[in-house]
């Protein structure tokens, strides 16, 4: 898995599926909340996502009140959202 950063927008390259993973995406959009209150997380083409990570965009927008808006790449993953109910909260929408 790949991580970029530019302005406000985090792009996530390549499957989301290790401790390691979490600990990456968590240190970008940790310096990203530092100097943005509206975050793009761009996820190109990943299968799923941890729920660590989920939880932890979960805590940014209901806790920090981040707002954060999802590009998700892969028709599973988007599906993976919806039955998942985080579209709404995520703004989530195909890329």
């Amino acid at each position: 898995m790949d991580i970029t950063v530019s302005s406000n927008t985090l792009t996530i390259d390549g499957n989301i599926k290790s401790v390691a993973d979490y600990q990456s995406i968590k240190s970008a959009l940790d310096s990203l909340t530092a100097s943005h209150k509206d975050i793009v997380i761009d996820i190109l083409n990943s299968l799923s996502v941890t729920s660590s990570v989920i939880g932890y965009f979960n805590k940014l927008v209901l806790k920090d009140k981040i707002n954060i808006m999802i590009k998700i790449g892969n028709p599973q993953l988007m599906d993976l959202f919806k039955d998942l109910n985080l579209v709404d909260l995520f703004k989530a929408t195909r890329a």
